[in-house]
């Protein structure tokens, strides 16, 4: 029977120009999508058939209850979803020009304000499984340290933590190093860890991918996922590793694939009353799983409008 998984971080609106090789100077029409990484993990457990909870923030306002109603259609548990009044709700605006060049503007609002005291205390006497993958929870603000908080509580109550850093650019641009450090501090504390190749270079500053993942381990990741596009995913657990294969796809668009391997992750753990206990090759075949997973989102345009169901996934 599969138990019930807590994702906790940002929710928002993604606006993205549909003016062909327009910046957002030059762009006049967008089309509005729910974005944020826990959220999109959310509703890929959900759309699985998992039993998924979102946790975060956003605005009473028309955007907050479009995010509301898209989590709630495909299933996600929202009863832990907090609607600010006087913050609205984030969000983020992105073109991409043919030169692959990206521009991007971010208003964040709610998301950034969750508190505390704003989440049941004994949350994770339920959630046994708790999934930290927010791109912009280590950002200043109250949600950076209603995060530090949340995971610390979960690490003491011996909750399942998988971490996803989910660097971006974008956000982080000349504070890479505090982002690096924020990021180590909990992968101190993780027991699943997804990072793709670029962020695995950035937190250990290794190139060599047994070196980097060395790193990760001694800071105290128990299963490291390392994913790496077209070439695969890279897994280590308790001293054995294998690069688990792509599955060969015509990709039309990545936009969550990385989420979406994610929640098929945690939606095969929750399987497990102690995933600690799980072996090798039961790990490589929760891979293969997700790797199938992350390969059929990228057949589609979008991110949680492309997550596929379960009988989508097996299909393969």
């Amino acid at each position: 029977m599969n138990q019930p998984i807590l994702c906790i971080g940002e929710l928002l609106i993604d606006f993205f120009s549909t003016d062909r090789n327009a910046n957002l100077v030059d762009s006049d029409m967008f089309t509005k999508r729910a974005g944020g990484a826990p959220a999109n993990v959310c509703a890929a457990i959900a759309k699985l058939g998992g039993k998924a909870h979102f946790c975060g923030k956003v605005g009473n306002d028309a955007f907050g209850d479009f995010l509301k109603n898209s989590l709630e259609k495909v299933n996600v548990n929202t009863t832990l979803l907090v609607k600010d009044n006087t913050h609205p709700t984030t969000l983020a605006f992105v073109s991409l020009q043919e030169d692959g060049q990206r521009d991007f503007i971010f208003n964040r609002g709610a998301d950034a304000y969750l508190s505390i005291d704003e989440i049941p205390q004994n949350i994770f006497e339920s959630m046994k499984h708790v999934h930290f993958g927010s791109a912009t929870a280590l950002l200043p603000g109250p949600l950076q340290q209603t995060y530090r908080t949340l995971f610390k509580t979960a690490k003491d109550n011996q909750s399942y933590i998988s971490f996803d850093p989910n660097f971006r650019t974008d956000l982080w641009k000349g504070q890479e190093a505090e982002f690096v450090k924020l990021a180590r501090d909990l992968i101190a504390e993780c027991d699943f860890l997804k990072v793709s190749d670029e962020e695995l270079t950035l937190l250990t500053n290794e190139t060599d991918i047994t070196k980097a993942v060395s790193e990760l381990h001694r800071l105290g990741a128990e299963c490291i996922a390392i994913t790496l596009g077209k070439d695969g995913t890279f897994l280590s657990y308790k001293g054995a590793t294998a690069i688990m294969p792509s599955i060969p796809i015509h990709a039309v668009d990545t936009t969550g694939a990385g989420d979406a391997f994610v929640g098929a992750t945690l939606y095969q753990l929750s399987k497990f009353e102690s995933p600690h206990s799980l072996n090798f090759t039961e790990w490589q075949k929760i891979v293969h799983f997700s790797n199938k997973t992350a390969a059929k989102v990228c057949e589609k345009v979008g991110a949680i409008e492309a997550l596929p169901t379960l009988a989508e996934v097996q299909s393969i």
